[in-house]
């Protein structure tokens, strides 16, 4: 039987698909130079493209390409599993800290070079959200909405979520996950008690523990499967502890995910020793094809896990609206929403009911994700082809940062100020301990896209630390 070419095409691709041979970006050839290597025309080739896209084999990033849905990654050394502290600690979270905030480098080390990429699926929000304010405006000004927040967008939320079994009484909309967290450790903890965090943890947490004068004790993690519960386990018959905050689904720095069966090993060890698990669950929309994010929560069966969550890291660093689903201390958590916030804006949440209600989110989260695999392929690359000896990282199956570990005679906080004035904003990896840990780390993110700036800061970056060595 006669073959078709646009089916030749296909076969050859799905074989180099099949082989890994487009590593280590993922990327295809263009159309042009498929036309030429294969001497075909541009509609037979695109005809071959559609139909790998629609067998879910590839995917189209505007103005970039055809991609490979799925890169078997390189086999790699990750970065240690370092001890972490046997007694409970006080916190206090270096100036550092806020000095990166103000620049705006939390998750860029080249701030000035500005955001690139698409940014359609704002102007359809701004859509959304302009015909919210426009709606009602005498009732909005004069009236303030419902503390606990707007029940169409709690509707929205859940369902978002799917297979979650909660109602919107038990969730409560706040002004983002880091105010989520807080009335969390507020509704769950008195000055004094201990809190068990993972290991590296988010410096956002250690700042509240901060804050509100509660002792840490830190759990050791691996850097691809999160917290370890053995060393949990130990550390809880030692010292009583009133909540454990975790981030099972691709935390910060590392981007660990947490397997199913260490998820339930984790709750029934809350409920025998009666402490409240805090999941921050801000990068589960993150999730790379072919993987699915599934919630601390959605497991939890008798209230023991708060989940907090917002749309910052995945839909704009501008949207302040985050929710807590608060379990058995829900209306502690709704009290300390009015006393702390009194309430959030109705506009704002309105639109965002109605973007998610009409798929956007869901739309935009589609390609995003892949958008940010490609840019984690880049960097990767990018870090292999220049300094495969000398620095060992993470590579995560979601969310937007690596854990990069370096020559243990590095100091990355200490050469903070001298990166600095090459117009480079490092995060140490003394920022994500209490215990003065990590000392020859730092986080690196994929979030923006890896343009040539952007090179060139990694390149001195790294030179400049790795002479130290």
């Amino acid at each position: 039987m006669k073959q078709f070419k646009y089916t030749e095409l296909e076969a050859i691709l799905k074989k180099k698909i099949d082989a890994n041979s487009f590593t280590p970006t993922g990327k295809l050839p263009s159309v042009r130079e498929l036309c030429k290597l294969q001497g075909l025309s541009k509609a037979t080739v695109l005809h071959s493209l559609h139909r790998l896209e629609s067998q879910g084999l590839i995917y189209a990033k505007p103005k970039s390409g055809y991609f490979v849905t799925q890169i078997k990654p390189p086999k790699r050394v990750l970065p240690k599993q370092i001890k972490t502290s046997s007694t409970p600690r006080n916190v206090s979270v270096p100036a550092i800290l806020k000095d990166i905030m103000t620049r705006s480098a939390a998750f860029d080390i080249l701030p000035s070079a500005g955001a690139q990429g698409d940014a359609t699926h704002l102007t359809v929000l701004n859509r959304h959200l302009n015909k919210a304010f426009r709606s009602s405006q005498s009732q909005k000004a004069f009236y303030y909405n419902n503390s606990d927040g707007d029940l169409r967008l709690k509707h929205a939320i859940i369902n978002h979520y799917g297979g979650l079994n909660q109602k919107p009484d038990e969730l409560c909309i706040t002004n983002g996950c880091q105010h989520s967290l807080f009335i969390s450790l507020m509704a769950t903890c008195s000055p004094g008690d201990t809190v068990a965090v993972e290991s590296p943890t988010f410096y956002g947490v250690l700042q509240i523990l901060e804050q509100l004068n509660l002792k840490i004790i830190e759990v050791a993690c691996d850097p691809e499967h999160g917290i370890s519960i053995d060393d949990l386990t130990k550390k809880i018959a030692k010292w009583p502890i009133k909540a454990c905050v975790v981030s099972p689904n691709y935390s910060t720095p590392t981007g660990a995910c947490m397997p199913h069966r260490a998820r339930e090993e984790l709750l029934k060890l809350a409920v025998k020793s009666d402490f409240c698990i805090i999941e921050d669950d801000i990068y589960g929309d993150l999730a790379f094809p072919p993987f699915v994010s599934e919630s601390l929560k959605s497991l939890d069966t008798q209230g023991q896990v708060i989940l907090c969550s917002s749309f910052s890291k995945s839909l704009s660093r501008d949207l302040r609206i985050g929710w807590v689903f608060g379990g058995k201390w829900h209306d502690k958590i709704t009290q300390l929403k009015l006393v702390t916030q009194l309430s959030s804006c109705g506009s704002i949440q309105q639109g965002l009911a109605t973007f998610i209600e009409d798929g956007h989110y869901r739309r935009y989260l589609n390609k995003h994700v892949y958008a940010i695999k490609q840019q984690q392929a880049e960097l990767i690359n990018f870090l292999q082809t220049h300094w495969p000896e000398d620095i060992r990282f993470t590579q995560a199956n979601g969310g937007i940062s690596m854990w990069v570990e370096l020559d243990e005679s590095i100091d990355t906080q200490k050469s903070y100020n001298e990166i600095l004035q090459q117009g480079i904003v490092m995060t140490p990896g003394s920022l994500f301990s209490a215990s003065g840990q990590y000392k020859n780390f730092l986080r690196l993110s994929y979030i923006h896209p890896l343009t040539k700036a952007r090179e060139v800061a990694i390149k001195k970056l790294f030179s400049t630390l790795l002479v130290k060595k």
